[in-house]
């Protein structure tokens, strides 16, 4: 079970399964009945429950409900409650999350932001994982348990639909497949039981490489989007239409964006320049109008995609590329200097990289790539000035990369104290240090 929380609001979500998780070919699943019961208490004692819906195999036996007019800042308890019909039912473990604090509410925030979850690479590529605990998934997803996050933002490629390149998802049956496989590891499920997630999607787990709307070739456009939004907690499961670009307030002093680079870009191959968008303009003119509103302390731009890089100068697919979206990403910042942002404690994380790296632009905005969540489909990273990279000429400073091809994951922690400060750390996926940034602002 999964879910996405805010402050007064939270969708969760569950797949009906009959016996073992592990796929030969098939989707585990089993049609029925289900319900949530919600309850303040680990007893689940004085539970809510959401209403019995029927659950289909066309729907791939997964039941959501979306959960309104919650406490701020309050543990809720919850599980699921299945049969053949509503009056032979089993009962699920319980799982739980917290509702986002209110925003006035000076309090702590600890996420982590993870990408480039390679199933292939790390079960069956030439460098797959080795550990006598390769079974239960990856190490990544322990350490960041331990870490104890208020929520984690998975930053897209979540699932890869054209690895491995001899047996590339095309349907949707196939495109399921992947999900199942990829959740059926207990370290997902024993991180979902008890954290929320905010789902974005990028290329691998949209379409394929560098994909966009146009073209032929599958899966297609709509069943990109629409599995995605099937798959995990994202919008209303009664709004399926709703967008996938949202913000969300967590206390006083933080605000998170996570943006959406796949539904409303134009063709990779146009002409880079006013016209090309990677966001679309509602979606951009909706990230202008809530950042200027914005009070929070410290600001955080989540994308599936880098907008300072350096990235390879043979790409098209993201901002940071000069062929691809460059213009929308140059302007982007030019207005975020132009509206004073650089001293708005305001910051750029990012996935979509397969290696970690930290870049300030010349205008001193300042990017994080989370890299690659497992070590096998770590890459060495493009640094500044390497003529083959989208920053030639060295202006781009950057400070941190992995010094060898290395999986990981980034937490963010913001502290009040006599200041508040912002921890901004690089983490192997043993959860070692590797690198940290700090920044202060005053109360």
């Amino acid at each position: 079970m999964s879910g996405e929380v805010t402050q007064t609001s939270a969708i969760i979500q569950s797949r009906l399964t009959k016996g073992s998780e592990l796929l030969n070919g098939d989707l585990p699943g089993q049609a029925g009945w289900a319900q949530f019961e919600v309850s303040r208490h680990s007893d689940m004692s004085a539970a809510l429950s959401t209403g019995w819906r029927e659950v289909f195999t066309e729907d791939d036996h997964i039941v959501k409900a979306q959960l309104d007019l919650l406490e701020p800042g309050t543990q809720y308890y919850f599980r699921l409650v299945f049969g053949p019909d509503p009056q032979k039912v089993t009962y699920g473990k319980t799982c739980s999350f917290r509702t986002l604090p209110k925003s006035d509410k000076p309090t702590t925030v600890r996420f982590a932001v993870i990408s480039e979850m390679n199933y292939h690479a790390f079960h069956d590529g030439p460098n797959a994982y080795r550990g006598d605990d390769k079974d239960r998934g990856y190490p990544a997803l322990e350490s960041i348990r331990k870490f104890e996050p208020d929520f984690v933002v998975a930053a897209g490629n979540s699932v890869f639909y054209d690895h491995p390149s001899k047996s590339v998802a095309q349907t949707v049956k196939s495109m399921r497949q992947r999900w199942h496989v990829q959740f059926s590891q207990p370290r997902f499920r024993d991180l979902f039981d008890h954290v929320p997630f905010y789902w974005q999607k990028n290329d691998h787990d949209y379409r394929y490489d560098d994909a966009d709307a146009s073209g032929d070739r599958l899966p297609s456009h709509k069943d990109g989007m629409a599995v995605f939004k099937e798959q995990v907690p994202v919008v209303n499961p009664f709004r399926k239409e709703g967008p996938t670009y949202r913000t969300f307030r967590i206390g006083k002093y933080v605000q998170i964006w996570l943006t959406e680079s796949r539904d409303y870009r134009s063709p990779n191959t146009a002409a880079d320049g006013p016209e090309k968008t990677m966001w679309g303009e509602t979606q951009r003119a909706w990230l202008e109008r809530t950042l200027s509103a914005n009070d929070a302390t410290f600001k955080f731009l989540i994308s599936p995609t880098p907008l300072i890089g350096p990235d390879s100068i043979l790409k098209r697919d993201n901002q940071s590329n000069v062929e691809g979206f460059a213009f929308e990403g140059d302007g982007f910042i030019s207005w975020l200097y132009g509206k004073g942002f650089y001293d708005k404690n305001f910051f750029i994380l990012c996935g979509d990289m397969p290696w970690q790296y930290y870049s300030i632009h010349p205008t001193g905005f300042e990017e994080f790539s989370c890299g690659t969540l497992v070590d096998a489909n770590a890459q060495k990273g493009i640094s500044p000035g390497d003529p083959g990279s989208t920053d030639p000429n060295r202006l781009i400073s950057q400070r941190y990369t992995s010094a060898v091809p290395s999986g990981g994951f980034l937490t963010v922690e913001v502290t009040p104290n006599a200041d508040i400060v912002a921890a901004l750390v690089f983490r192997d996926e043993k959860g070692i240090e590797l690198y940290r940034v700090e920044k202060s602002a005053d109360k």
